[in-house]
């Protein structure tokens, strides 16, 4: 064998043993096959069937934070029923957070344009240690007939960590947060819920401007209030980005995101995204980076609604015993 052939030879050994000693990364994008997904019958207490559709994988940092964002787009269902996007996320040290998103879809004879319905799941990860952090799409639903189960299709859809490197606070943490479990009522005794919410937060003198993004989930008809199911509710939606200067007053205000919804009972659960893209950060004088955003609901008549917080005890399967909570009306900031 001659020099040539015997580098050549070590070339290909080297890149045989870098390979064998280095984890590939798992994908950080997939697209969602299109499938009939199967969901059971309403029953008390609720089963919901739980169908993964996808998974992404990072390494990531202890500083590091991501974004991670999961859309489907179904129709088709036989039966009326709920339709549920979950993301499932666990790292390093048993870290785990979850969101989910739902509404209902109207079967395929109603009329309704809400035969067909698109949801997206989205948040910041930020495991705070060092290690593989692993996101599953589900799709969670039951037939919302007692006597019947269901079929929708999952037309189109993807999971993706959209981000890998989101600008975080000067505390180093992401700037988002969740409503807690429960329902904040809307009705005539509380007309107007402030919910979600950013409290005061300060980024890095560089960052430009912020994408403030409030996921609201919106319910019709409230237990202990009583409902008429063929009638509805409305409610008025609007996203306020706040900037202060040093002393404690108002730099900056934003509220030109605003959205009015009148929802029937069968929808039942209605997605209300709100996305101010492009809050220019001020630097005239006394400005500082420091903020704070809030979505305000207003009940406008009708039917009592709420505020969806984080749903607690959620299969990990269909009947399992193991359960988890996943958050829903939710808020955070992309900074730019």
């Amino acid at each position: 064998m001659n020099v040539r052939s015997l580098a050549t030879t070590a070339v290909f050994a080297l890149i045989a043993c870098l390979l064998a000693a280095t984890p590939a990364q798992a994908a950080t994008f997939v697209t969602f096959t299109p499938q009939t997904i199967s969901v059971p019958k309403q029953v008390r207490p609720v089963v919901h069937s739980v169908t993964p559709v996808g998974t992404v994988s990072l390494d990531m940092t202890a500083t590091q934070t991501a974004y991670v964002v999961s859309k489907m787009r179904v129709n088709g269902a036989t039966i009326r029923s709920l339709f549920d996007n979950e993301i499932v996320c666990q790292g390093p040290g048993g870290w785990s957070k979850n969101m989910v998103i739902g509404q209902n879809v109207y079967d395929t004879n109603s009329g309704s344009p809400n035969q067909d319905v698109t949801l997206y799941t989205r948040f910041l990860v930020h495991p705070g240690v060092e290690g593989r952090v692993t996101c599953t799409a589900n799709v969670r639903g039951n037939s919302l007939s007692s006597t019947s189960d269901a079929t929708y299709r999952l037309v189109s859809g993807y999971l993706t960590f959209a981000d890998t490197s989101v600008t975080n606070a000067t505390d180093g943490q992401p700037v988002q947060s969740s409503v807690s479990s429960g329902v904040r009522g809307l009705h005539t005794d509380s007309p107007k819920v402030w919910e979600p919410k950013l409290d005061y937060f300060t980024l890095p003198s560089t960052v430009q401007g912020l994408n403030v993004v409030g996921d609201v989930e919106l319910q019709v008809c409230l237990r202990g209030i009583t409902c008429d199911e063929y009638k509805s509710t409305q409610v008025k939606f609007t996203l306020f980005v706040n900037q202060w200067k040093a002393d404690g007053t108002l730099c900056k205000t934003d509220d030109s995101i605003q959205v009015t919804h009148e929802v029937p009972y069968w929808v039942h659960h209605k997605y209300v995204p709100l996305n101010k893209a492009d809050f220019a950060v001020s630097k005239a004088p006394g400005c500082v980076p420091r903020f704070n955003a809030y979505v305000k609901a207003e009940w406008l008549g009708g039917e009592a609604a709420g505020i969806q917080g984080t749903a607690t005890g959620l299969t990990d399967s269909e009947g399992s015993a193991t359960t988890h909570d996943s958050d829903m009306s939710h808020a955070y900031v992309l900074p730019y």
